[in-house]
């Protein structure tokens, strides 16, 4: 049975549900914007507005179905997701690292320059804002899919590399770092 899928979501103040159980579809708004997502048909999801949580289901028949207790969780998870985008936001840091290599807000959009022969020019997706501090670019959201994802593709234009620990990294990351080629030993 699925463990996530049992907890009761609690709901803070100041954020907005709106639930239509036979569209399936929940839209959720606080203060750092709003969020909507359609869910999985085999799941229920309730809205408590006495008790302020949302409880996610699935019925009884389909409890032994591995599928839909994996749906069960996933729909939770993503409800929660929203809830804490709305109310506290997602954020990624990224550090550039390489001589002359930089990044430079270029009007809505981020410019790359990351040692290829032209500069790389990225919009951010609606609702995802980016800023620039030296080496570092950090990139802000509600929606933690959309702010992961952009990360993702910025960090994929020069991935680091482990000889001279070179390109955009997480700045939690460790690049484990290779010995070169040793002459003459």
């Amino acid at each position: 049975m699925s463990r996530i899928g049992k907890k009761p979501i609690q709901v803070p103040s100041g954020v907005k549900i709106k639930l239509d159980p036979k569209r399936h579809h929940i839209d959720v708004e606080g203060p750092k914007g709003k969020l909507s997502y359609e869910y999985r048909p085999e799941v229920d999801v309730t809205w408590d507005e006495g008790e302020n949580q949302i409880v996610c289901t699935i019925p009884e028949e389909k409890m032994n179905l591995g599928q839909q207790r994996a749906y069960w969780g996933t729909v939770r998870s993503r409800i929660q997701n929203m809830i804490t985008g709305v109310t506290d936001g997602y954020k990624k840091r990224l550090e550039i690292i390489g001589v002359g290599w930089n990044a430079k807000q270029q009007g809505k959009s981020i410019q790359l320059n990351l040692g290829y022969c032209h500069p790389i020019v990225m919009t951010p997706p609606d609702g995802v804002e980016f800023e620039i501090n030296g080496p570092f670019v950090t990139i802000r959201g509600a929606n933690k899919q959309m702010v992961s994802q952009f990360a993702a593709q910025i960090r994929s234009k020069r991935e680091p590399e482990p000889y001279n620990g070179k390109g955009v990294k997480y700045d939690y990351e460790q690049i484990i770092r290779k010995q070169g080629k040793v002459f003459g030993a």
